[in-house]
């Protein structure tokens, strides 16, 4: 009898491979970093397309604009509130495990606070808003950008139910070529476990568990704060607006959040999570299609938490006192900041860097967490895709068109 694994229990055989090479080869392992390239390349090389698609089918196929205004600020709203939640799970969890009293870090990553200034300068969020309107909707599908891409879907989509039968064959084209994304996300996904060890064992064998042991409580601050969130909140979501168990939840979405921890890239763990919301979660492809390319941008619930932990560990390592508006003004900034921050690994330093800037905290606090950075950016990101995931069952219940 052939015994066939799942593939979240060959994702978790990838971890622990990984971890074992990248333990006893250490800085070696390094020379399997192209096999990780190469799976994050094609994934990511199908994701332009397939957000294109599926949104163009999504809208066509609802042809009702209100609904989809409806699913606009259904969606938006969603992930502003859960988004706020997180940052003040993550400031409250600080606070009770004081991460960063009595440690003793040396700030020496210059090269990474320059690197956050630079874009945290260029970060603004008028101009992300306009930005959402492409110049040259081809140019957004190069350059993977993900708002810009989801405007052009919408307004194709729109305008087939507009003209109607002579329509109907760019609709059967979009419809077809979803498929044949879908089918090729399928066939990626096979390489999933090769891919991991590529990504996982090079940056184990890198900083190894030095690096992690003088910053373990800031780790294990963002990991309870994360499990505290994803427990209570979407677990509350789902169940309320979903009418779906927790447990069937998390259960239908552990793929793709394997996938998130091992790439730590929203936009990279997208294909897999249009998979398996639609397969295994029952939500239409018109709200899957809609809800979760928008989330892959504004929806940073696991940085949010990063972000409240982060500003505590700074500020109790360099000795300084955070009055109540400065805590307000980290909510607030957070939350606002989301929109405009790209769903890329290290995208959580920019949000930081704007944060920092926003209370008169010093730059420098980002070098003390640059060795675990990539560590806290795996565990976040695994909670962006599964808060994702939820805002598309609160919304397909909502609009009762969740499939059971």
């Amino acid at each position: 009898m052939k015994l066939k694994l799942n593939l979240v229990t060959q994702i978790f055989i990838g971890f622990v491979i990984a971890i074992i090479l990248g333990v006893i080869f250490g800085e070696s392992i390094s020379v399997i970093q192209p096999i990780g390239d190469l799976f994050l390349r094609l994934i990511k090389f199908i994701i332009a397309p397939l957000i294109l698609a599926t949104l163009v089918v999504g809208v066509a196929s609802g042809g009702d604009a209100k609904q989809l205004g409806r699913m606009g600020i259904k969606t938006v709203g969603y992930y502003l509130v859960t988004t706020g939640i997180a940052i003040i799970i993550g400031l409250a969890i600080a606070f009770a495990l004081q991460p960063g009293k009595g440690i003793d870090v040396s700030v020496t990553d210059n090269d990474m606070v320059k690197e956050a200034e630079e874009s945290q300068g260029s970060q603004d969020i008028v101009q992300t808003i306009l930005e959402i309107v492409p110049e040259n909707p081809f140019h957004a599908l190069a350059e993977q950008n993900i708002l810009q891409i989801i405007f052009f879907a919408i307004f194709i989509g729109i305008a087939i139910t507009l003209v109607g039968e002579k329509a109907e064959p760019v609709y059967r084209f979009f419809d077809g070529f979803s498929e044949l994304m879908f089918k090729i996300t399928g066939i990626i996904m096979k390489t999933a476990p090769i891919g991991i060890i590529g990504l996982l064992a090079p940056v184990v064998g890198e900083f190894g568990l030095s690096v992690l042991m003088p910053l373990m409580k800031v780790i294990l601050a963002v990991l309870i704060a994360c499990i505290i969130h994803a427990l209570i909140t979407y677990s509350l979501s789902v169940r309320i607006f979903g009418k779906m168990s927790p447990l069937h939840f998390f259960k239908g979405i552990s793929p793709a959040a394997a996938v998130a921890f091992s790439t730590a890239s929203s936009a990279g763990t997208l294909p897999v999570t249009l998979r398996n919301t639609q397969d295994n979660l029952g939500v239409p492809n018109k709200i899957s299609s809609f809800v979760l390319p928008l989330g892959a941008t504004i929806n940073m619930d696991g940085t949010a938490i990063y972000q409240g932990v982060s500003v505590i560990f700074i500020s109790q390592f360099f000795d300084l006192d955070l009055s109540f508006v400065n805590l307000l003004t980290v909510v607030l900034v957070t939350v606002l900041a989301s929109i405009g921050t790209a769903g890329v690994p290290g995208a959580g330093l920019i949000m930081l860097t704007m944060v920092l800037t926003s209370i008169g905290m010093p730059l420098e606090g980002i070098a003390l967490i640059a060795g675990i950075d990539r560590v806290l950016d795996m565990m976040r990101t695994t909670v962006n895709i599964v808060g994702d995931a939820s805002a598309s069952v609160v919304v397909a219940g909502s609009e009762k068109e969740l499939n059971k």
